[in-house]
């Protein structure tokens, strides 16, 4: 079994699983949520490194970091150097305390601008972005990448051996190629090859959807840490449950019933409030979704719980669709 502490810098990470960065969805509430729920760090929604962006609404709450608990960490993508190593300093200025670098982005509006896992095919470029940012700030610099852009280039190590020598202080590997994208077999054993091979704190990453997902992955990687992304989607209480099964922590109750239900009440007003009402619904749907995935609500339940376009609505709908569900399931204690 691994280490129950990572050490990235000055800080500690406890336990040593790490929300992973998810656009339009690891916003400030679902990231305090996370980690009240045992995740031992939470990793921003990523913003663009050109700056003269960030006076937009949607790139001011993505930096958005109040009360969140440390270590706060914001993550940057971009293809130019002094773009990005600037973009490093104003985020250090706005309190981030670690920075990380994206370099596994599949989505093809980041890709095409020859950042995220675009940037695996030019391993001279990924150097300069590395060593400019590091040089950059005075706190931690970590790194996400894919494996490689496909199955023929794949070069995870290189990317492993560069960031070592520019002086990254963590590396989070995605077990998959940037054309795999999300689906197909995550690829454990590459990750195990580089981290046997480098003398970074790894973190895996890809399809770590619980506990006997997290025990098995660590156990063929040897990770120093392991990144929840999808697998925390509708189910907060994922980090509580690896963590139990672990040893890192006490087992935790998972919440059923009426305690599940003011969670979600809590959380989608957590929401409303952070990005006001009427953007607040609408971003509340996509959770709502994954928190009613796996559960028989009847239909015109679900229908009105979605459909709701006020704070007052949609809190009303969720309270009386669940509450009668958990009732007639008994599981309302």
């Amino acid at each position: 079994m691994m280490c129950s502490i990572m050490q990235i810098g000055p800080h500690q990470i406890f336990p040593p699983l790490v929300l992973a960065p998810m656009a339009g969805t690891t916003d400030l509430p679902f990231r305090q949520l996370c980690r009240r729920w045992g995740a031992g760090m939470a990793v921003s929604e990523m913003v663009h490194s050109d700056i003269s962006l960030w006076h937009t609404r949607k790139s001011r709450l993505r930096l958005d970091q109040s009360g969140e608990l440390a270590p706060r960490n914001l993550q940057i993508a971009g293809y130019d150097p002094s773009m990005m190593a600037e973009a490093a300093r104003v985020a250090a200025d706005r309190g981030a305390q670690i920075i990380d670098i994206n370099m596994g982005c599949p989505v093809k509006k980041v890709t095409r601008r020859l950042a995220g896992s675009a940037l695996l095919s030019d391993e001279p470029l990924v150097g300069e972005i590395l060593s400019a940012v590091v040089d950059a700030v005075s706190l931690p610099v970590t790194l996400k990448i894919r494996l490689g852009l496909d199955k023929e280039h794949v070069n995870a190590l290189r990317i492993a051996q560069i960031a070592e020598q520019s002086g990254i202080q963590a590396l989070t590997i995605h077990g998959r190629t940037r054309a795999c994208r999300f689906s197909g077999a995550v690829d454990y054993e590459a990750i195990a090859q580089v981290k046997a091979q480098t003398c970074l704190p790894v973190i895996a990453n890809g399809d770590i959807c619980s506990a006997a997902d997290a025990k098995r992955v660590l156990a063929v990687t040897g990770a120093d840490g392991l990144m929840i992304g999808r697998g925390a989607q509708g189910k907060p209480w994922v980090f509580a449950e690896i963590a139990a099964e672990l040893g890192w922590a006490k087992p935790t109750e998972i919440p059923q019933g009426d305690a599940r239900l003011r969670l979600i009440l809590e959380h989608i007003q957590a929401m409303h409030s952070f990005y006001g009402e009427s953007l607040g619904v609408r971003t509340a749907r996509k959770h709502l979704s994954w928190y009613l995935q796996d559960l028989s609500i009847a239909d015109q339940n679900r229908q009105r719980i979605m459909a709701a376009e006020t704070a007052f609505d949609q809190c009303q709908a969720v309270e009386l669709g669940l509450s009668g569900f958990y009732r007639d399931t008994g599981l309302a204690a």
